[in-house]
């Protein structure tokens, strides 16, 4: 199944007004953002939307306005992992029916599954679903996470399982699995700090949480890691270097969505149990994003 995506793919923010409903005037805003600064795709539903918190509703109803609001002129990868195996067919059905144009299926999480229930997971989903997925693993969230082998084996098993966002924040995990994956087969950063280095020994990209705030610089920076200029790629890593950090100071998305409410994106409003920042990291961020203009 062909899936060509490379580049910058914003893991994008779900924003909330303060009766904690969905903010969707200032979703449509994000999506408009990212599309006139050269975002390459667009994840909903994943991590940095804060989906343990969104009802199955509210989650098909993102997916669907993503599809519609981007009507053809980038790609949209909706979230529809589950730690029950059922579930994550049911909703990776439901992302294809409204038109997304793939699927980002996370490892089972709480579950820790061994790798052959792993294995079994993903080969339930591709085999239930026509639709080109993902693989998420994210083995800090999850408590169990996909070995290279596992990744490799499920590549080379299932056609329309077509990429990997490799988020253990483990940089031989890429070389193993870009080495020994079939041809085409993709290899995404889902670590903003690792994706440049990841690129230039071959991977594809990033999904990303940093692509939120710096959408055209972000994809300039996957842009030269893909094209192999290092020296392009320095450039702009270390100017962006502590802010990556930064958005990782408190648990995703609290920091990067504080940094949206001060660009007057979004209003600077949570789901519980997520919360505000903590003052002395908020000015350690707002500081850098003054340092970088941002603000």
């Amino acid at each position: 199944m062909a899936f060509t995506l490379k580049g910058s793919i914003v893991a994008i923010v779900t924003p909330f007004l303060e009766s904690g409903e969905i903010d969707w005037n200032s979703f449509d805003k994000l999506i408009d953002f990212h599309l006139e600064n050269k975002t390459d795709g667009i994840v909903v539903c994943g991590t940095t939307g804060e989906t343990p918190t969104l009802s199955n509703e509210e989650d098909e109803a993102l997916v669907a306005r993503a599809v519609e609001r981007i009507a053809g002129k980038i790609t949209v990868i909706a979230g529809s992992g589950s730690n029950c195996t059922q579930t994550a067919i049911e909703k990776t059905k439901k992302a294809k029916e409204l038109g997304a144009d793939a699927a980002l299926v996370v490892v089972p999480y709480y579950n820790k599954p061994t790798q052959k229930g792993i294995y079994g997971h993903f080969k339930a989903v591709a085999e239930a679903v026509d639709i080109p997925i993902v693989l998420y693993n994210v083995p800090s969230r999850t408590g169990a996470g996909l070995t290279p082998e596992t990744v490799i084996r499920l590549a080379k098993d299932f056609e329309n399982i077509v990429a990997v966002k490799e988020a253990a924040g483990i940089l031989s995990y890429f070389t193993e699995i870009i080495a020994d994956a079939p041809e085409g087969f993709l290899v995404y950063s889902g670590d903003d700090f690792l994706s440049a280095s990841a690129n230039l020994l071959g991977a594809d990209g990033c999904i990303s949480v940093i692509a939120n705030i710096i959408p055209e610089d972000f994809h300039l920076l996957m842009k030269y890691s893909l094209a192999g200029d290092a020296k392009a790629t320095r450039e702009l890593f270390y100017k962006y270097q502590r802010i990556m950090d930064l958005c990782f100071v408190e648990s995703n998305p609290i920091p990067v969505k504080t940094a949206l409410a001060e660009m007057g994106l979004i209003k600077e409003e949570f789901r519980q149990p997520l919360c505000t920042m903590v003052d002395d990291n908020k000015k350690m961020l707002l500081d850098e994003m003054k340092n970088l203009k941002l603000i």
